[in-house]
C-alpha cells in the first residue's frame, strides 16, 4: 500500500464503517504508530459528515496535550483534503470487551487494580479540562496483567471550549442519567461509566438488559440494577458498595472525586484480596505518593517510577546488601525498617519513606558498598538500576536528583548537629 503522508503502512489492524486501522511505521523515526485512516464516504455524508468530523476535531486537538502512560497518545492528525486520518500511539494488546463476557471474567483484584489505574488516568485529563464521555469497555485497551490504556477520546468535551459540543454522544448502556437529559457535564459522567464498565467486568452482564435503546434509557433513569453479588456471589459487601456508589443516579450520592473512588478500591484490594507474593500496582502507586522521598513527583511521574523499579518482600533479620560489595542499586524502603551496619556496629535504623544504597549509585561503577544492611523487620523495597533509571524520562530524572539532593542535605544537617553537640560535651569536659 501506498505511504500516507509520513508513515509506511505495515499492515491492516481492524476496520468499521468509518474508518480503517493500520499498523504503519514513521518514517523519520522509525517508531511504530497507529494510523486510523477515515472513509471519505462517512466525512463527505451531508447527513451525519459534519457531526462527525466535529468529533474527529475534537479528538485531533488532544494532541500532545494527555501525556499519561494509561491513556492512549494522539501523535499526529491531518482533517484536510481528501486522506483525514490520525496517528497514535500502537498499543500491541486488546480491550477490555472480551474480559467484559461472561466465559473470560477476570479475578476480583485484577479487576479492582484495572479500574484503580482508570481512575487515575480520568482523573488527570479531568486535570487537564477534559471528560471523556465514552467510558466503555471497549475503549479501554489492555496488554499483558493490568496494563491498560483509555481510547478514543472522540467524544470527549473539553472545558473553556469556544465551539458547541455535539450532543447525543456516548454509548446508552454506559451513559449517565445526566448525559441522557443532555444535562452540563462533569468528571461525575465518566466516574457513572467506568462504574458500569466495572459492573459489566465483575459479572459479565450490563446493570439494564434492555430490547432496544427506549426502554435502556428508561431503566437508567428511573430503575436500580440489582447488585453485582447477585451474578456473582463471591462479590463482597465492599465491593458491591464501590460499584453502587460510582453508579449512583444522583450526582450528590455519586462520588464526588476521582480520588474517593480510587481510595475505596485501594482499601479493597489491601483488606478484601487475598495476599499474595506478588504486589498489585494499584499498591504500589498508593504507596509511592504518600513517601516523602517523592514528595515533588507528579502522578505521571509516578506511573514511570512504578515502571522503572522493581519490588520485593525481605523477611526480618535478611541480609539486603554487604560491605565491600559491588553494586549501584539503590534502594527506598516501602514499608518496614532496616538496620544500618558498619563492621557488626550499628550505625543507624532507617524506616518507610527512607533512602539507601545511593552513595554506591552516585560514586559509578567500580564503588563497592560500605555497610552492611539487614532487614530490622519485615521489609517492602523499591529497587532501582541506575542503568533503568537513565532511560527514564528527563523530568522523572530530575526529580530524582532533586531527592537525591534534599536527602543529602537533610542528612548533612543532621551530622553537624551531632559533631556540634560532640563538640560542646567535649569543652564542657574540659
Amino acid at each position: 500500500m501506498d505511504p500516507i503522508g509520513k508513515y509506511q503502512i505495515v499492515k491492516e489492524l481492524g476496520h468499521g464503517a468509518t474508518s480503517t486501522v493500520y499498523l504503519a511505521l514513521d518514517s523519520f523515526n522509525g517508531q511504530q504508530v497507529a494510523l486510523k485512516l477515515f472513509n471519505p464516504m462517512v466525512m463527505q455524508n451531508t447527513g451525519s459528515g459534519k457531526a462527525f468530523r466535529k468529533l474527529l476535531l475534537t479528538e485531533a486537538s488532544l494532541a500532545g496535550k494527555l501525556s499519561h502512560p494509561h491513556i492512549v497518545k494522539i501523535h499526529d492528525a491531518v482533517m484536510e483534503g481528501e486522506q483525514n486520518y490520525m496517528v497514535m500511539e500502537y498499543v500491541e494488546g486488546e480491550t477490555l470487551e472480551r474480559y467484559a463476557e461472561v466465559d473470560h471474567l477476570l479475578s476480583l483484584g485484577r479487576i479492582a487494580e484495572i479500574i484503580y489505574k482508570c481512575c487515575k488516568a480520568l482523573e488527570y485529563a479531568q486535570y487537564q479540562g477534559v471528560i471523556h464521555r465514552d467510558i466503555k469497555p471497549a475503549n479501554i485497551l489492555i496488554k499483558g496483567e493490568s496494563d491498560i490504556k483509555i481510547s478514543d477520546f472522540g467524544a470527549a468535551m473539553l472545558e473553556n471550549q469556544q465551539t458547541t459540543q455535539v450532543s447525543g454522544v456516548g454509548s446508552p448502556a454506559y451513559m449517565s442519567p445526566e448525559q441522557i437529559k443532555e444535562l452540563t457535564l462533569s468528571h461525575q459522567t465518566d466516574i457513572y461509566s467506568l462504574g458500569v464498565t466495572m459492573y459489566r467486568m465483575l459479572t459479565g452482564k450490563l446493570p439494564f438488559e434492555a430490547a432496544n435503546n427506549y426502554s435502556m434509557i428508561y431503566q437508567i433513569m428511573n430503575i436500580e440494577p440489582p447488585a453485582a453479588s447477585t451474578f456473582r456471589p463471591e462479590i463482597p459487601p465492599a465491593l458491591d458498595a464501590i460499584v453502587q456508589r460510582a453508579m449512583c443516579k444522583d450526582v450528590a450520592h455519586r462520588y464526588q472525586t476521582w480520588d474517593e473512588f480510587a481510595r475505596d478500591l485501594v482499601s479493597f484490594i489491601s483488606y478484601e484480596v487475598p495476599q499474595q507474593e506478588q504486589i498489585f500496582d494499584t499498591e504500589k502507586f498508593d504507596t509511592v505518593r504518600a513517601l516523602p522521598f517523592f514528595t515533588d513527583f507528579n502522578d505521571v511521574e509516578l506511573w514511570e517510577v512504578l515502571r522503572i523499579s522493581e519490588w520485593r518482600k525481605v523477611p526480618k533479620e535478611e541480609k539486603i546488601v554487604g560491605e565491600g560489595e559491588p553494586g549501584q542499586k539503590f534502594y527506598i524502603v516501602a514499608n518496614g525498617s532496616v538496620r544500618i551496619v558498619k563492621q557488626g556496629r550499628l550505625l543507624s535504623l532507617l524506616h518507610k519513606g527512607d533512602c539507601f544504597g545511593e552513595m554506591a549509585h552516585l560514586m559509578g561503577k567500580d564503588a563497592k558498598r560500605s555497610t552492611d544492611v539487614f532487614a530490622k523487620t519485615d521489609v517492602k523495597l523499591i529497587e532501582i538500576d541506575p542503568e533503568v533509571l537513565a532511560l527514564a524520562t528527563a523530568n522523572c530524572r530530575f526529580q530524582f536528583a532533586e531527592a537525591f539532593l534534599r536527602m543529602l542535605t537533610k542528612r548533612l544537617a543532621v551530622a553537624n548537629t551531632r559533631i556540634s553537640r560532640l563538640l560542646s560535651d567535649h569543652g564542657d569536659e574540659q
